[in-house]
């Protein structure tokens, strides 16, 4: 069976269930199906889904960049646990409901999480690019790491693993356009860090696709030899991609930390629940295009969204069991599209001096 077939068949199949579920839950808005279409059509699931997506599209676009230069960082989880801890850990020390040189400490503490999370990618650069480690166990560590120091560090503070509330930031609200149906609640009545997850994907699309760094990324994935050979530093280009991965995987935790939470919760996973493996997911699911990823994200997120809801109306469904169908759709698509491909140099290391 050829990959386009594969791809309709798939696609085919989606689009029946999607119809099934509609006339089911219209027909019988009692059962599971209505009220999972009354959910779904519910506005505060569509901005609690926009407001879960913000970590995993910013860590997804991050990630891209990193392994797209040859570089797989699986440390991601990691980098979204340390800015959302430094982002609160700062607004608190500084005072939640203060400001300093006319910028309110929300702002500086998501600041400070976003250098926090780019100095943990540094280490990892220079730990896998110039000590040439194993890119996967030094993914590992750098999670770890901030597994176990971010509850760690909280316990010395707060004598506890979870940190004091410090608030959240407030809507952005945009007069006459937020009374817009559907997009007026979503667009232009919503918290900031949404805006900058949607400005990240339209930038991290423009950087990759149409700029000369973005091919300079994408020959250093799949032919760095030839990169070298053309005159560009192979391992400035991978520095400045893993570099940019912490960037936005620091824009993520620090936006989900002060712009959803208030707060961070250091048992167990961590607030962060597993949002930078499903990002990884959602990349490959996404074929490395960040716009795709944004929107495997909505999905995700949606998804997550809807489990909350449902458990509010007293519907049991383990959290555990949504956050199984991102990889569960990766393997879909790796079997039935085929169409995901690792860039042919990731995780090879590359020294411009051998032959």
């Amino acid at each position: 069976m050829s990959s386009g077939l594969s791809r309709r068949t798939v696609l085919g199949a989606v689009g029946a269930l999607a119809v099934l579920w509609l006339v089911a839950g219209l027909a019988f808005p009692d059962s599971w199906a209505g009220a999972l279409l009354s959910i779904a059509a519910s506005p505060s699931t569509h901005t609690a889904m926009l407001r879960l997506a913000v970590p995993i599209a910013l860590a997804a676009i991050g990630g891209i960049f990193a392994e797209k230069s040859g570089v797989i960082n699986i440390g991601i989880e990691g980098l979204l646990i340390v800015s959302a801890f430094s982002s609160i850990i700062v607004t608190f020390w500084l005072g939640s409901g203060g400001s300093t040189l006319a910028l309110s400490h929300h702002w500086w503490g998501f600041a400070v999480g976003v250098l926090a999370s780019t100095l943990f990618a540094l280490i990892f650069a220079v730990v896998c690019i110039d000590f040439k480690a194993d890119q996967i166990i030094a993914g590992l560590a750098v999670w770890l790491i901030a597994l176990g120091l971010a509850p760690f560090a909280s316990r010395i503070v707060f004598d506890s693993p979870n940190t004091a509330g410090v608030g959240r930031f407030q809507n952005v609200t945009v007069p006459i356009l937020s009374e817009i149906p559907l997009l007026g609640y979503l667009l232009f009545d919503t918290p900031p860090q949404v805006y900058i997850m949607l400005g990240a994907a339209a930038a991290g699309w423009y950087l990759l696709n149409r700029t000369a760094f973005g091919r300079w990324v994408v020959a250093s994935g799949e032919n760095p030899k030839a990169l070298d050979t053309a005159g560009v530093d192979v391992r400035r280009v991978r520095y400045a991609a893993v570099l940019l991965s912490g960037i936005f995987a620091g824009l993520g935790g620090a936006g989900f930390a002060l712009g959803q939470l208030g707060t961070f919760a250091g048992g167990g996973e961590t607030a962060i629940g597993g949002r930078g493996f499903i990002a990884i997911a959602t990349y490959l699911f996404a074929n490395y295009h960040p716009i795709g990823a944004l929107g495997g994200s909505f999905l995700f997120a949606g998804l997550e969204a809807m489990q909350i809801q449902l458990q509010n109306l007293g519907y049991a469904v383990p959290t555990e069991l949504i956050r199984t169908i991102p990889y569960a759709t990766v393997i879909v698509v790796l079997v039935f599209v085929g169409k995901t491909q690792l860039p042919e140099a990731a995780g090879e290391p590359y020294d411009g001096d051998e032959e």
